[in-house]
């Protein structure tokens, strides 16, 4: 039988209230374009005889939705962290001419 043991506690390293910021506004960026992928990839349509019509096509897009920004809160596909970097470095001056 196997034993799962719990990790210790980890401290993350204090941040700023700006990085923050910065880092919640690249994962919803990330998340829009993870719904975006998802809308192109054809999740949450209904093919067949019961199809909702418009209806249907709205709550689609929520659930693509939420499913993205699950997605990203999960560690998406690594555009967050790219993002947050480009935008910390636009915000303090490194990235300019």
């Amino acid at each position: 039988m196997f034993t799962i043991s719990r990790p210790s506690a980890v401290t993350p390293p204090q941040t700023h209230p700006r990085e923050e910021s910065l880092r919640a506004a690249a994962q919803k960026l990330e998340a829009s374009f993870l719904a975006e992928m998802l809308q192109h990839a054809g999740l949450g349509e209904m093919k067949g005889a019961f199809g909702g019509g418009e209806g249907e096509a709205q709550f689609a897009s929520f659930l693509r939705r939420e499913q993205a920004e699950a997605m990203a809160q999960a560690g998406g596909i690594g555009l967050a962290e790219t993002f947050f970097e480009a935008m910390k470095r636009r915000e303090s001056g490194s990235d300019r001419n």
